[in-house]
Parts: C-alpha cells; sequence; structure tokens
C-alpha cells in the first residue's frame, strides 16, 4: 500500500478563451459548470492531494474564480499562454513537492486510472525510477483520461530552461522528450488495450461536448462517479453516442509539431479535423 505523499498538488489548467470552443469549461454538465463536474472527478481520486484550478489573471476567467469560491474549490490565477509557468507558479503557491498535470478538457476522466498513475510513480519515487510518469507516452486510454505525475524539482528545471513555444504552452514537453536525461515511466491500459486513436473523451469541438454531455445524461444520476468501463459499456450499446465525435478521435496538438518532437510518431495523431 503507497502512503499518501503529503506534498502532492494536482493542477487542472482552467480558462475561458479556448480558440476552438469558447468557454467550453463552463458549459453545463448535469447542472454545473463542466469544469465543476471535473474537479470533482479529480476530488474522487485518493491519491490527488490538494487540488488546484489554475485559471488565468484574464478578466474573463473572474467567473472561473468566482465559481471556485462558490464550490470550495482552490484557485490560482497565472500566465494565459505560458502554462509550464502557470504550473510552476501554482505548485510553488502551494509548496509542492510532487506535482500532477491534468488539463480541463477531461470531464470524464476515471478517478481510478488517477490513481494508477499516481501510485505507479509513487511506488518508484524514491528509487530513482521515474522523474516523471504519465499515461500518454504512449497514450493507451481512450483520450480524455490524461495524468502527468513528475515532481517539482524536474518541473522547476523545465520552467528554467524550456525554450521553444510548444514546451511553454503545453508544460510538459520539454520533460518527456528528454529521454536521455529523465527517467520516464508509463502507464498502459490492462490486457495490451489501445483506445487511444479510437475513442474521444476529451473537448475540443462542439461534437466533442454533444458526446460528453449524453454520457453524463446517461449515466450521471446513476453513479455520480461512473467508470470508463461505465462508459464502454454504455457506447459498445448505444454506437449512436459513440458516433458523435468519432471522426475527430486521434485529433490532437502533436500533428501541429511532429517535425520538432522526437518521442511522438505520426501514428499518434490525426493530420486534420473534419468537422
Amino acid at each position: 500500500m503507497i502512503r499518501r505523499h503529503p506534498n502532492i498538488i494536482t493542477v487542472i489548467q482552467t480558462r475561458r478563451g479556448s480558440s476552438r470552443l469558447p468557454d467550453k469549461v463552463m458549459m453545463p454538465l448535469a447542472g454545473k459548470p463542466l469544469f465543476v463536474r471535473q474537479a470533482q472527478r479529480v476530488l474522487a481520486s485518493q491519491l490527488a492531494g490538494t487540488v488546484v484550478i489554475a485559471a488565468t489573471t484574464d478578466k474573463a476567467d473572474n467567473i472561473i474564480e468566482k465559481t471556485c469560491i462558490e464550490e470550495g474549490l482552490k484557485c490560482f490565477r497565472g500566465d494565459a499562454k505560458d502554462l509550464l509557468d502557470r504550473h510552476y507558479q501554482a505548485a510553488l503557491e502551494y509548496k509542492a513537492g510532487v506535482v500532477i498535470k491534468i488539463p480541463s478538457d477531461c470531464p470524464l476522466i476515471d478517478p481510478a486510472i488517477i490513481d494508477r498513475v499516481i501510485h505507479f510513480y509513487l511506488k518508484n519515487e524514491n528509487s530513482t525510477e521515474n522523474d516523471y510518469a504519465s499515461n500518454l507516452h504512449p497514450a493507451t486510454y481512450p483520450d480524455g483520461n490524461d495524468v502527468e505525475v513528475m515532481s517539482f524539482n524536474v518541473l522547476k528545471q523545465a520552467w528554467h530552461e524550456a525554450d521553444k513555444e510548444f514546451e511553454r504552452e503545453h508544460t510538459t514537453p520539454f520533460i518527456w522528450e528528454r529521454t536521455d536525461r529523465f527517467k520516464i515511466g508509463n502507464v498502459l491500459m490492462p490486457g495490451g488495450k489501445d483506445y487511444s486513436m479510437s475513442h474521444r473523451w476529451t473537448i475540443d469541438y462542439i461534437e466533442d461536448y454533444t458526446f460528453i454531455k449524453s454520457v453524463y445524461d446517461e449515466l450521471y444520476e446513476k453513479n455520480h462517479l461512473f467508470s470508463y468501463l461505465d462508459i464502454m459499456q454504455l457506447i459498445e450499446k448505444r454506437p449512436d453516442i459513440y458516433s458523435i465525435n468519432s471522426h475527430l478521435a486521434g485529433v490532437n496538438w502533436y500533428r501541429e509539431h511532429l517535425h520538432e518532437l522526437k518521442t511522438i510518431s505520426p501514428l499518434q495523431t490525426k493530420n486534420s479535423a473534419k468537422v
């Protein structure tokens, strides 16, 4: 049994200014803003520690801070474009020893998956096995279950040294791209399954929201903390729900930086989003 780490901070970067789907974090799910429903799922993790909503200093995000106060959620506000800085400053503010990164476009994230990745990191924390661990390199879980774990010291090194725009915008590429420097651990789906390019549970487009809302409409009242297996069973029974955004499966930010990323294959992204 892995003990709870006293200094774990889970950062959910959250902003209203999404270019592809503006204000997606405030879209309603079961009567609450999407980011609140996601935060509730993250808080259900046994190992997530202190959960912080990391909004931006933009005036548009005042409503995020206000909502956090109303919902009893911790809120930190930082740079709108430099997410690496926002994560680092939030970790500094809350005196983190271990930092978890979870993006705010994962409202279907499974608390058990969060715990599995954190547990994997913690069991190796003192044996120099991992500087960084995730379930993304390579990804095998349905897109939208993103969990990245790193020590504060490793995050600090990235914050000091990362100088490419995409390294600052996406927070962790400086770390996981340097396999010669950092020890990178990865958690795969059980049974050798890979749904990363076929199942899209993240949100960037209106079809994604329609899919996610349909899942909540079907499952939330029966079990507020429905699991990824519950979602899999639902979409097997209801292929009409699966098909809402299936044409977007595999679309991610990697496609714009394949010429710069050393550890990402073209097979890990779709070249275009046909919406």
